[in-house]
């Protein structure tokens, strides 16, 4: 089916022919927590009643669960949503590598580890950006655990990388010879482009979220770590076929958000996703890579209508009563 048919008839079932009514909004079950994953401290955020469907929010680099924000009181009177923080990102432990191994086979570990302590039986993934790489690898070793996807620029295909990547690959081939890579994917600029990108309305954009993110970049010890993750990137857009088999021969319910200003992961990427999953709802949204920072109320619309179509609101508990 054309990409444009897609978009029209998920745009029609989502939104109907009227103006949306105004969305639902609760913080009052939002809570804060710490719990020891192998040694690690994870932090992660809840919202939503626990016999509700549950969410998984996997973040984003150089975000955290914080990114989830705006988000989690839009979904939260329908919704059990978990939103934890990576080692090394946010507010969980950042040991060093020589403490822990940096790579996205073990951070999808340490969030399965997440999940068991919590007694999550089925989820939907929610995954942007490195929650990709996360997500995908939980989805790979546990099947029977996700009910649904839910991808906001978070990559599978070769295509969807912007031009940075060639330099990027560059750092890969000789990480000694390109120090310069790991400067730019840490520094403040590198921060404030993410969310940014090439959207004609910055002033919508929220400066403190990436002062906040570079002032985690500048812990000591965070350029290890984040060069380690960067490194291990690779074997991300090596495994972009065993992740594309995987939706073709597990065909789920899913949903891809793409901000159209993101020069990082672009808007091929996003298309390209209805080859593996031709019938997921496509949506090129007016934001960046981070697109709640723009589109907070057309991400919850289009996610409640999803969801609602998709798994319900109110099946079989998806948590183990703790």
């Amino acid at each position: 089916m054309p990409t444009q048919t897609v978009l029209a008839a998920a745009t029609a079932l989502a939104l109907g022919q009227g103006t949306p009514q105004p969305l639902p909004s609760t913080q009052a079950t939002t809570t804060y927590h710490r719990v020891e994953v192998n040694g690690v401290g994870i932090f992660y955020r809840e919202a939503g009643p626990r016999d509700a469907p549950t969410i998984l929010l996997l973040h984003g680099y150089p975000s955290s669960s914080r990114q989830w924000d705006p988000l989690l009181p839009l979904l939260a009177d329908r919704y059990h949503l978990i939103a934890p923080d990576y080692p090394g990102f946010g507010q969980s432990d950042a040991p060093t590598p020589a403490q822990y191994t940096y790579t996205f086979d073990n951070l999808a570990a340490t969030m399965e580890g997440l999940t068991a302590q919590l007694g999550l039986a089925r989820y939907t993934l929610f995954m942007q950006d490195y929650g990709g790489p996360v997500g995908f690898r939980m989805a790979l070793a546990h099947p029977d655990r996700v009910s649904a996807l839910i991808v906001q620029n978070a990559n599978a295909y070769v295509e969807g990388l912007g031009a940075k990547w060639q330099g990027i690959g560059q750092y890969w081939a000789d990480p000694a010879a390109h120090p310069e890579q790991v400067d730019a994917f840490m520094s403040l600029e590198g921060a404030k482009q993410r969310h940014l990108g090439t959207s004609p309305n910055p002033e919508r954009y929220n400066p403190d979220t990436w002062m906040d993110e570079y002032a985690i970049l500048s812990r000591p010890g965070e350029r290890d770590i984040q060069a380690a993750l960067l490194s291990d990137y690779q074997t991300n857009v090596a495994s972009y076929p065993a992740w594309q088999a995987w939706m073709r021969a597990q065909p789920l319910p899913t949903l891809v958000l793409w901000g159209r200003y993101d020069p990082s992961f672009i808007v091929p990427g996003a298309e390209a996703y209805l080859r593996d999953t031709p019938k997921a709802e496509l949506y090129i949204l007016d934001a960046g890579h981070f697109a709640l920072d723009e589109a907070t109320d057309r991400i919850a619309w289009l996610t409640r209508d999803f969801l609602g179509r998709s798994i319900g609101t109110s099946t079989a508990p998806s948590s183990v009563p703790r």
